[in-house]
């Protein structure tokens, strides 16, 4: 899996860059048909906003959270990558127990 972080008018340090990867690893162990995610971060007037999109086999996955601090905002886009990633591997699973 490939990840590519990107900030639009800020600075990508560290501690942002391996807090997404820590969040983006629990993912992961849920579904592991991934090919490369892209991170972007940036600031609308007050609120932090964290995009992430994800291309998997079959389509894509993208999710956006929203908050005043940037971990915050990291963390919202985390939670509903996690549900889209858990709901797409559920659809997957149901597919092919139909299709046998």
């Amino acid at each position: 899996m490939q990840l590519s972080v990107s900030g639009q008018h800020l600075t990508i340090t560290e501690t942002l860059h391996s807090h997404i990867t820590a969040r983006l690893e629990k993912i992961t162990q849920h579904f592991d048909h991934m090919t490369n995610m892209h991170v972007v971060l940036h600031v609308e007037k007050n609120r932090h906003v964290a995009e992430v999109t994800i291309n998997i086999k079959g389509g894509q996955l993208h999710a956006r959270g929203s908050a005043e601090d940037m971990y915050a905002a990291i963390d919202a886009m985390a939670v509903k990558l996690d549900r889209q990633v858990i709901r797409h591997k559920e659809k997957l699973t149901d597919r092919q127990r139909h299709a046998q």
